[in-house]
């Protein structure tokens, strides 16, 4: 007897839903994370089971309303693009300015630099220079590397961090790599997998680029990160630093630099019962002066500062402390 309509609906049924029960067969079920999602998490449930995938952002400080300011000065020599300051204890953000909007970070592209050369290479791994290292320009910040150079990377990543050198970027990013474009592509994978979907890098340095930008969230998900290696603290914290490296030919070349950061040098101070531990830079004419700040409260508690395009040093050092005001 010939099946009818029904009957062969429900006996595919029957079998597919076999196949799902069984695990049997070639059928693969993917959830690939979409970037572009507005869900934050997602849920799987059986017969017998109930478990609930751990949100992406359960450990972090999600942007809130924007803060409102009076004294908030949109352009001229007092204006800066965007502020924002993270309790990573509470997992709050007390103060939120333009949260999402795509600058340029300048030299705290070093931040992830650092992150993907620490995940990638042994500190004490010999870094050797090319002619991609070779930076001749004369307004960048570089130590003068020279092909057939060698340091570790400790030594590279003291320089990078406190000193911003751009040629020593270039140098870890052709050992951890093997080429510019390649350890780009690592900075941007890395950036992905750390949630910061609206960031793209194409050097490792922070030198101009119209395709090299990043988002003052996404730049508080990237240093969050790098805070979490201890090395990384341990250089920030540092206001100068001194080593040996070696030439083509074996000879030593003393390096010794201070802090591209004011707090450290004593420039500027922090409000009272704030300490700060340490941060990166970042200056280019089109990003003006950035800083992203690691800081403490007088209860020990953490706190994440980001300011981005302040029209000068004065303003940006201005503002980070108006944020950590709010710390006390």
């Amino acid at each position: 007897m010939r099946c009818s309509s029904k009957c062969r609906i429900f006996t595919a049924m029957a079998v597919i839903i076999s196949i799902m029960i069984s695990g049997c067969g070639e059928i693969a079920y993917d959830i690939p994370f979409d970037k572009d999602t507005t869900k934050s998490a997602f849920r799987f449930e059986s017969q017998d089971v109930r478990e609930c995938a751990e949100p992406f952002a359960s450990g972090l400080c999600i942007p809130g309303e924007e803060s409102s300011d009076e004294n908030e000065i949109e352009t001229g020599p007092d204006s800066y693009a965007a502020a924002m300051l993270f309790d990573l204890k509470g997992k709050k953000t007390p103060y939120c300015r333009n949260p999402y909007e795509r600058l340029y970070p300048a030299s705290m592209t070093k931040v992830l630099t650092a992150v993907v050369a620490m995940e990638n290479c042994d500190m004490d791994q010999i870094l050797t220079a090319d002619e991609s290292c070779v930076l001749t320009e004369k307004d960048v910040q570089k130590i003068k590397l020279r092909a057939g150079d060698t340091m570790t990377l400790d030594q590279a990543l003291h320089i990078l961090l406190i000193y911003s050198a751009n040629d020593v970027a270039n140098l870890i990013a052709v050992n951890v790599a093997g080429s510019i474009e390649g350890f780009a592509d690592l900075m941007n994978k890395k950036a992905v997998e750390l949630g910061a979907t609206n960031s793209h890098f194409v050097n490792p340095s922070g030198l101009q680029d119209e395709d090299h930008y990043t988002t003052p969230y996404d730049m508080y998900l990237i240093f969050n990160k790098a805070i979490t290696f201890g090395k990384f603290i341990e250089i920030i914290g540092m206001s100068e630093y001194s080593t040996v490296y070696h030439n083509a030919s074996g000879g030593e070349v003393p390096f010794e630099c201070e802090s591209t950061n004011r707090y450290l040098k004593g420039q500027y101070n922090p409000p009272a019962a704030v300490t700060v531990i340490g941060g990166k830079t970042g200056t280019t004419a089109a990003a003006k002066s950035c800083l992203v700040l690691l800081s403490k409260d007088a209860t020990d508690s953490s706190y994440i500062s980001v300011v981005m395009k302040a029209d000068n040093v004065d303003v940006l050092y201005k503002k980070t402390n108006s944020l950590l005001n709010l710390l006390q």
